[in-house]
């Protein structure tokens, strides 16, 4: 890989962290402290449409096309392994693979198909609501955390190669 498209997947692969960071950011600080005010029917509701909602090209653009181009960052400087700072690069793609798209892929999707065969009226549904909204939160929080380090990692990279 050339230093020129090195510089221009890791400008990406920061773009999409931040972007990742602010939307677990906005679920951890905003939406999910709000739902758990709501009525229980109101709040299942409310987040089986967001689960629906945000399956968008945008979205995935984001979050698919961050997790590739730091694969491909991986793979790449595995073989640049000599290179000033590589060390960072290799923790920066690794955190935000590992923390954001396996977290996500292993717990909140998992959570999201619970909540998606839930009915909101229902006593049933207020149960796996319960679950859910602990869980998918606490989860949250570490994708929250993995990507906003990536975006450090990534351009502290930058920085010192």
């Amino acid at each position: 890989m050339s230093d020129r498209l090195e510089t221009t997947a890791t400008v990406i692969a920061i773009t999409g962290s931040a972007l990742m960071a602010g939307l677990w950011f906005f679920c951890s600080v905003a939406l999910m402290p709000a739902l758990s005010r709501r009525p229980v029917p109101e709040a299942i509701a409310a987040m089986q449409e967001i689960n629906v909602v945000i399956l968008n090209p945008v979205f995935g653009l984001a979050f698919g096309g961050t997790a590739l181009v730091s694969l491909g960052l991986t793979i790449a400087t595995f073989f640049r392994l000599d290179r000033p700072a590589s060390g960072l690069l290799l923790a920066a793609a690794a955190v935000i693979l590992v923390g954001t798209f396996v977290v996500t892929m292993a717990a909140n999707v998992p959570l999201n198909d619970q909540l998606a065969g839930a009915d909101p009226a229902s006593g049933a549904g207020a149960e796996v609501w319960e679950h859910y909204l602990s869980r998918w939160t606490a989860w949250n929080h570490v994708r929250l955390l993995s990507s906003t380090a990536s975006v450090v990692l990534f351009a502290t990279y930058l920085i010192r190669r």
